[in-house]
C-alpha cells in the first residue's frame, strides 16, 4: 500500500470530523472561488469548478456559502482576491513533496512554506525540479464492496485509466478533465464514491523503511497541510508494511 494514498485518505477522513472543520471550510471555499474566477461561474461548463463545488458539498459546506464564493470569483460580489501557487521541495529520507496554495500574498506564503521545510529537516526546490516526479490525474475512491472486475470493466467504458486496491476502498484513476464525467458514471452505475479529487500522483516512490525517517516525514506534510494557505501536499513516500499503522494514528 502505498503510504502518499493512504496519509492523503487519512487526512480527508479525518477533515470532516475533528476540529479543524471551520479551516477546511474555507479552503474549500477559496478553491471554489478560484475556479470560478479562472474558467467562469457555470457549473456545467466548468469541470474545476464542478470538482471543487462537489468537494464542498461533501464536506456539508452551505450551498449559500458555495454560491457567495462563485459569486466573488466571477465578480459579482467584492472580496480578497487569491491566486494559485506551488511550491516543491524535498523532505526527509529524500523525499520529493509539491504544495498546493491559494494566497493573497505570494512573499509572505513562500516565506512560510520554506520556513516549514527548514525546520522539519527539509528544503525548499527551485520550479521543476520535483514536479517531473509526478502527474496531475484524477483520483476517486470508491467502497471496498464493489466487485473488482465489474468496478474495472465499468472504469474503462467510462473513461477511467486504472483501478488499484488501497485496502479500505478501491482507488481509481483518469485524466483531469475525465473526473467529474467518471465519477457521474460510476453513481450511475451503483458504485459509493466516497470522494473525488485532483491529485499529483507520484510516478515513481521513495520506500522508507525506519521508524524515524517515517516519523520525520509524516510531521513535515502534517504541518504543511495546517497552513491556512496550503490546499493540498503530495509526496511519492511509500511506506514499509510494518510502518504503515503509524500513518493511520
Amino acid at each position: 500500500m502505498s503510504g502518499h494514498s493512504k496519509w492523503a485518505t487519512t487526512k480527508h477522513k479525518k477533515a470532516a470530523t475533528d476540529k479543524a472543520r471551520g479551516k477546511l471550510f474555507a479552503k474549500l471555499i477559496r478553491q471554489v472561488e478560484v475556479a470560478a474566477r479562472e474558467g467562469g461561474g457555470d457549473i456545467n461548463a466548468n469541470a474545476t469548478l464542478r470538482t471543487m463545488y462537489s468537494k464542498a458539498r461533501e464536506a456539508s459546506v452551505p450551498s449559500d456559502t458555495i454560491e457567495r464564493a462563485i459569486k466573488r470569483g466571477t465578480g459579482e460580489l467584492e472580496g480578497v482576491r487569491y491566486e494559485s501557487v506551488s511550491y516543491e521541495g524535498y523532505g526527509p529520507a529524500g523525499t520529493a513533496v509539491m504544495v498546493d496554495c491559494l494566497t493573497d500574498n505570494r512573499n509572505r506564503t513562500g516565506a512560510e512554506i520554506r520556513s516549514l521545510f527548514s525546520r522539519a529537516g527539509g528544503s525548499m526546490a527551485e520550479p521543476g525540479a520535483v514536479a517531473w516526479q509526478f502527474e496531475r490525474k484524477g483520483l476517486l475512491a470508491v467502497a471496498r464492496a464493489a466487485d473488482e472486475d465489474e468496478l474495472t470493466l465499468t472504469v474503462a467504458e467510462a473513461g477511467g485509466e486504472d483501478v488499484a486496491d488501497q485496502g479500505e476502498y478501491w482507488e481509481v484513476t483518469c485524466a483531469p478533465a475525465e473526473l467529474s464525467q467518471l465519477r457521474g458514471a460510476l453513481e450511475e452505475a451503483g458504485y459509493e464514491v466516497s470522494s473525488a479529487e485532483l491529485a499529483m500522483v507520484p510516478t515513481t516512490t521513495v520506500r522508507i523503511e525506519e521508524e524515524g525517517d517515517a516519523r520525520k516525514v509524516l510531521r513535515l506534510l502534517d504541518a504543511l497541510e495546517e497552513h491556512d494557505d496550503v490546499q493540498s501536499v503530495w509526496s511519492n513516500f511509500e511506506l514499509a508494511d510494518a510502518l504503515v499503522e503509524l500513518v493511520e494514528a
